[in-house]
């Protein structure tokens, strides 16, 4: 469903490496943690992934469309919650959903869902007040919101838990579970250990810009030899950071 070849990304003129020579690939239904240290790439990979950048080199493909050659084709498909969301201050919040609706082309009679998702997430009571009233928490929720309502088949997460109320994240990784359950695919970022743990069913790690790893958890228990090592201790093990 998501497949990065050879992905390269640099800035100041080639001095800083960001992403260098990616490869990765996300199975449809899969749950994927991407993980990394502060600096590693993992949200220029994101937005390189989202058509937010272009690669310098390398091919990225959603559900086979290539988002560089077929960006209109390739955005309608996914959903994406960025690590700092972006609103219309003085719009309220339906009028944000109404407006990201009409951006993907969903039907008058098939959004239905807007409320039902605004529900989930105890957001409906709040859909008449304007963004600018929002908490970060409610922010993030209509992010969210705003990322399901066109049924995309790729949910992409930039640090979707930071912000959120115990209950809302408790409600959010519930939905990504069964949004891959529907045979859809989710790849998201996060610093939280433990959820990525609980919740993936396949990691990648990334640091300096190079996938250091990308396998389900066992997977990399089995190859550092600790049957029972927390997928914190991998990751800092992988990334080096126990020798600092």
């Amino acid at each position: 469903m998501i497949e990065l070849k050879n992905i390269t990304k640099s800035y100041g003129n080639g001095a800083v490496k960001a992403v260098n020579d990616l490869n990765l690939t996300v199975s449809e239904g899969g749950l994927f943690g991407f993980l990394g240290p502060n600096g590693a790439g993992k949200t220029t990979t994101i937005k390189m992934i989202t058509g937010l950048l272009k690669p310098d080199s390398g091919t990225i493909l959603l559900n086979g469309l290539d988002i560089v050659q077929e960006p209109l084709k390739a955005k309608r498909i996914i959903g994406y919650v960025p690590d700092e969301p972006v609103f219309y201050e003085k719009m309220t919040g339906a009028q944000f959903l109404t407006f990201i609706s009409d951006v993907f082309g969903v039907s008058k009679k098939n959004r239905s869902g807007i409320m039902e998702l605004a529900g989930y997430f105890e957001l409906d009571k709040s859909l008449g007040d304007v963004v600018s009233s929002y908490s970060h928490g409610m922010r993030q929720k209509l992010s969210i919101i705003a990322a399901l309502i066109h049924d995309p088949e790729i949910l992409i997460l930039d640090e979707p838990i930071v912000g959120l109320d115990p209950k809302a994240s408790f409600r959010l990784k519930e939905k990504l579970k069964s949004f891959c359950n529907m045979g859809k695919t989710v790849f998201f970022s996060t610093h939280v250990m433990e959820v990525a743990e609980k919740l993936c069913d396949r990691v990648g790690i990334i640091s300096h810009g190079s996938l250091i790893a990308s396998a389900p958890l066992y997977e990399l228990r089995k190859e550092a030899g600790e049957k029972n090592a927390s997928l914190e201790r991998l990751f800092l093990e992988l990334t080096g950071s126990l020798k600092e």
